[in-house]
């Protein structure tokens, strides 16, 4: 029986196999999307806008240090906040009504992500974009919401072309009975989404989806990349490939590929990842063209 069968046939396995059903996976923990509604710098007429006690939409419950972290970054990659002038602890501790600890946790973040430097006798500066970690999921959301958010789908859609059809060929020679199961699983709970109109949890089951096939490659690098992909699969917008409108298609493509794997044809399942991430022929482009320089 072909997995797009199987899909029609089981909408989700038992309790006892581990398995979220529709329903369970609407429980988990996902990022919401970012809001448009962040002030554009220290003085604002609505102070309440800058009070980090509000609930960020990207903060995922991370606390007064997640948010702060959320709300400056955004700030940072919108161009809001530039290297004009140093990033004061004191300023931002009163703007945003937080702590020291508060804010030297945030901003040590952010420079561990590459957006600001500390030097003795300079202060705290955000860096050019070019030393900014370009690859960390939190950056590309917040490169996604912003005035890059052309160049961030268009590299996003681009770096998934190069990533998941390998992880696909190198994934059908790892036959792992349990990531076979799974990913029929993922497929079983999209078919079973797409039949009640919940793009809600397909888009959750997909994402587990290509999490997990990158991280079977048996490639460390590429499992390191999961996390892009995760973030790509979150941004809605610009260029759509068959995994952002979930119809019977994009369905049939994904079975095509477990049934690739459970054959052992990376040949097959390479291609089909291409077929799934195939942009759409009412998109500009059918697939990501290289660009004139």
């Amino acid at each position: 029986m072909s997995t797009l069968a199987h899909t029609m046939m089981t909408a989700a396995r038992s309790a006892d196999s581990g398995l979220a059903t529709p329903g369970e996976l609407d429980r988990y923990p996902y990022a919401e999307a970012p809001g448009t509604d962040r002030s554009t710098g220290w003085d604002t007429a609505e102070p309440d806008l800058g009070r980090v006690g509000r609930r960020t939409a990207g903060s995922r419950g991370r606390g007064l240090h997640g948010q702060l972290v959320q709300q400056l970054g955004q700030m940072i990659v919108s161009g809001d906040l530039g290297a004009d002038r140093p990033l004061v602890p004191e300023e931002i501790g009163q703007r945003f009504e937080v702590s020291r600890t508060v804010v030297r946790e945030s901003l040590r973040v952010l420079e561990a992500k590459g957006l600001v430097s500390a030097r003795p006798n300079v202060g705290t500066r955000v860096r050019p974009v070019s030393d900014w970690n370009l690859l960390d999921p939190d950056i590309i959301e917040w490169r996604a919401y912003g005035p890059q958010r052309d160049d961030q789908r268009r590299e996003l859609s681009e770096l998934r072309w190069t990533i998941e059809p390998l992880a696909a060929r190198l994934a059908a020679g790892h036959g792992r009975e349990d990531v076979q199961q799974r990913l029929t699983d993922m497929v079983g709970i999209m078919g079973h989404a797409l039949g009640q109109g919940d793009a809600l949890t397909f888009a959750r089951a997909d994402n587990e989806f290509h999490s997990l096939l990158i991280q079977v490659a048996g490639n460390r690098m590429l499992e390191h990349l999961s996390g892009i992909v995760s973030a790509a699969l979150q941004v809605s917008g610009g260029p759509v490939t068959g995994c952002e409108r979930p119809n019977e298609t994009s369905l049939a493509h994904h079975a095509r590929i477990v049934d690739a794997l459970a054959g052992g044809d990376g040949a097959a399942a390479e291609a089909a990842m291409r077929q799934l991430l195939t942009v759409h022929p009412e998109v500009e482009r059918v697939v990501p063209a290289p660009r004139e320089h």
